[in-house]
């Protein structure tokens, strides 16, 4: 099974809501359609701007873990790295 640690954002340099999950389309899915009343909903946190996939949960927590105590402009610039533009990545995944 796959793990997913994730960045979600309200829009370029927005709001970051970073968080792991073993189905990635679905908790996704569910930010977007506000489907649970949440730091996502509130704070119009819809954008898939970042994951990597990791083999096991353990690793995943870790790194997700790892990555709550950087700074802000850390998290940036990991995003930046791979996602210049901050494009939505959820549509390349649920198809």
């Amino acid at each position: 099974m796959a793990y997913y640690v994730y960045l979600m954002a309200s829009g370029k340099h927005g709001t970051l809501y970073l968080v792991v999950t073993n189905d990635i389309v679905r908790r996704v899915y569910e930010h977007r359609t506000k489907a649970v009343d949440s730091f996502t909903s509130r704070y119009g946190v819809d954008k898939l701007v970042w994951f990597e996939i990791y083999d096991d949960a353990l690793t995943a927590i870790t790194r997700e873990k790892e990555l709550k105590k950087w700074r802000r402009d850390w998290k940036i610039r990991l995003i930046e790295e791979d996602n210049p533009d901050w494009t939505d990545l959820y549509p390349g995944l649920s198809h």
